[in-house]
C-alpha cells in the first residue's frame, strides 16, 4: 500500500523520484494519515481493501511529500 500511496502523491504534486523514494513517503503517509484519520474521525487505516485506508495513505503522502518540499526549499 505504502508503494502506490507515495506514486499516487508524487503524481499528484508532480515530484519526480524512484520507487524506493515512493515507498517511504508512501510509508510515512500511511502512519500521518492513519494518526490525523484516529485523532479529528476516530477511525484510522483499518486494511488494504478498505477505501477509507487509502484515502487516509494517499492523503497522508501528500502531507509529508509537501511539508518535504517545504523543508528542502529553505535548504536551497
Amino acid at each position: 500500500m505504502g508503494l502506490i500511496a507515495g506514486a499516487i502523491a508524487k503524481a499528484i504534486l508532480k515530484e519526480r523520484g524512484g520507487w524506493l523514494s515512493s515507498l517511504v513517503i508512501g510509508l510515512l503517509g500511511g502512519l500521518v494519515g492513519g494518526w490525523i484519520g484516529s485523532a479529528l474521525f476516530d477511525h484510522g487505516v483499518t486494511g488494504f481493501f478498505s477505501l477509507w485506508s487509502w484515502l487516509l495513505a494517499i492523503g497522508g503522502s501528500v502531507l509529508v511529500l509537501w511539508v518535504y518540499g517545504l523543508i528542502q526549499g529553505r535548504r536551497s
